[in-house]
């Protein structure tokens, strides 16, 4: 490949320098000095000559050129690039000039990729993942169908370049203006290797890396994503796949969830809805398949007592059989239930309510103790029992729990109470999806505050399954997002100080059933501070604050959004 250099010559040498150029077969990296608008003559050579295949590399037209506006106002899921359809066997390159904030790790270049549906409004459209610049992601819906998301699998080469013991700060000011080279390697094994290469303004060269499993027979969609960050794209082409054949690697360890605490006499089956979760020596990790499980040691049904249950696994990461990573758990087998009985009512005993749809009881510090049919008694694990949903109704209401036995089924009801609200936020059964519902908009003035009082139900699955506040113009301009959960973006959130007083090891098991009371105040200097008071149900406090988000005081609504969680407002 030619590489050519242009020196200081006269303009007329510079002319015929770039009419040099339109001959070229391939373009390169090129050191321009003079004239000022040789490299815009050279990026439309280059773009001209995008426009079609040449061997085994198929070039795209880039619609978008810039993704995202350019003085970085763009908020999350507004500004995207084009879609780049990537056919199993190819791999994706692209290339373009990454800006941003600088405020944020975040506010820099997203990778989303998804399934062959290249609409995010279509039928059918799911996420592999979305993969940010700093090192970080989440999985999408795909992961049900077998693709799981695996930070662990993330590793990159940040450095601490100016030796403060902080890499993020170098980070941020590198990404401002870097070079990005984007590879996105749709391999026919199943895997997806992600390399993504910025080269700084400074000369710093940061590396990150990302793998999954991904549909080794149907396409892949890669699109960018803005955030408080735009980007000037510059190239887009296909080039067969670098990646035929993975390295195989064995396992290391296995660890066996749900397993049921006990058996009535009678039922053979002492794996239940257990399920099986096997690292492999490269730190990634998957549910395994039962079929694939081997019970070394397999109790005694036909006695009464504690049992211990063995299993091993021995498939490589491509399915080779090799050396076997073992572990066991312990289940009871009892005698047969006839009756039981709540001894102890859950830690969420009332529930607030609006919709007239049932809702989802949690059996959080519930006790149920059964009778057995020699008369004596013992706990039930909450595992082991099934309770309906709650009738929308005020007042007193009956959750029912059920605990289906080897020979028969036995019941018992848990007494609660229902209070109505003035509304909710989110569906009752934790499907609201991001950004689908809202609550109504309420104006704050200057100098004024704005109070609501609600209570939480959560699916306690994440941090965010909890309510974010939104701060915004009357006309819907956002200033900035702020979450429950000491996270936030938007233009005016720059200027805010986060604080919190959480216990992280505690806050999403406890978020269900939280008393959360959302104060906003426009401090009529274009700044607004937003406390969240939250107390859980079991009667510990926190908080979570902001101030000094930046807002236009004349004009400040604030409401609600949530995912995988409801509010009911009550004041």
């Amino acid at each position: 490949m030619k590489t050519t250099k242009f020196m200081r010559f006269t303009f007329y040498a510079a002319i015929l320098a770039v009419f040099a150029l339109t001959g070229c077969e391939k373009l390169d990296i090129y050191s321009i000095e003079s004239p000022s608008d040789l490299q815009n003559r050279i990026d439309s050579i280059a773009a001209e000559k995008a426009k079609h295949s040449t061997g085994d590399t198929t070039y795209i037209d880039i619609a978008t050129a810039i993704v995202g506006a350019e003085d970085n106002s763009s908020g999350w899921w507004v500004a995207f690039s084009d879609y780049f359809t990537i056919p199993a066997n190819k791999l994706l390159h692209l290339d373009f000039v990454n800006h941003g904030t600088g405020v944020n790790n975040w506010n820099n270049w997203n990778l989303a990729l998804t399934n062959e549906v290249a609409d995010r409004a279509g039928t059918g459209y799911k996420e592999y993942f979305v993969l940010r610049s700093d090192a970080y992601g989440w999985g999408g819906t795909m992961a049900a169908e077998g693709y799981p998301f695996d930070l662990a699998m993330v590793s990159h080469n940040y450095p601490d370049t100016d030796t403060d013991g902080d890499i993020w700060n170098d980070f941020r000011k590198t990404m401002q203006g870097a070079r990005v080279t984007l590879e996105v390697d749709h391999s026919p094994t199943g895997n997806v290797f992600v390399t993504a290469t910025a080269l700084g303004t400074n000369g710093v060269e940061l590396v990150m890396t990302y793998q999954q499993p991904v549909s080794a027979a149907k396409d892949i969609v890669a699109f960018l994503v803005a955030d408080g960050s735009y980007f000037e794209m510059k190239k887009a082409y296909l080039i067969p796949s670098k990646v035929t054949v993975v390295e195989d690697v064995a396992p290391v360890s296995i660890v066996v969830t749900e397993v049921p605490e006990f058996v009535e006499f009678g039922n053979e089956d002492f794996w239940g809805n257990a399920s099986a979760t096997v690292t492999y020596a490269d730190g990634s990790s998957e549910v395994v398949d039962k079929e694939d499980i081997s019970f070394t040691v397999i109790p005694d049904m036909s006695t009464i007592g504690k049992k211990t249950v063995l299993v091993a696994y021995s498939k490589t990461k491509q399915g080779a059989y090799g050396p076997a990573v073992s572990t066991f758990y312990t289940i009871e087998v009892t005698n047969p239930v006839v009756s039981m009985e709540v001894t102890t009512l859950p830690i969420i005993s009332q529930y607030y309510f609006f919709s007239d749809d049932p809702i989802v009881f949690n059996p959080k510090g519930l006790v149920v103790t059964a009778t057995y049919s020699d008369g004596s008694t013992g706990v039930l694990p909450n595992s082991g029992l099934k309770f309906s949903k709650i009738p929308a109704v005020e007042g007193t209401q009956n959750a029912v729990i059920t605990f289906e036995g080897a020979t028969s089924t036995v019941t018992t009801t848990c007494p609660l109470k229902l209070v109505k609200g003035i509304a909710q936020v989110g569906a009752s059964d934790f499907s609201t999806a991001w950004w689908t519902v809202f609550s109504d908009d309420y104006t704050v003035a200057a100098g004024e505050s704005k109070t609501l009082t609600m209570y939480c139900y959560s699916n306690n699955l994440q941090n965010f399954h909890s309510p974010s506040t939104i701060l915004r113009k009357a006309d819907k301009t956002e200033y900035a997002v702020v979450r429950m959960d000491h996270f936030g973006w938007g233009n005016g959130y720059a200027t805010a100080t986060p604080t919190s007083n959480w216990n992280w090891d505690t806050f999403v098991s406890n978020i269900s059933g939280s008393r959360v009371v959302i104060t906003v105040t426009n401090k009529g200097d274009n700044k607004a501070d937003v406390l969240y008071d939250v107390t859980y149900a079991n009667g510990e406090k926190h908080f979570q604050k902001y101030e000094g988000v930046t807002i236009d005081s004349s004009d400040l609504t604030c409401a609600i959004v949530l995912e995988g969680a409801y509010v009911v407002i009550v004041e």
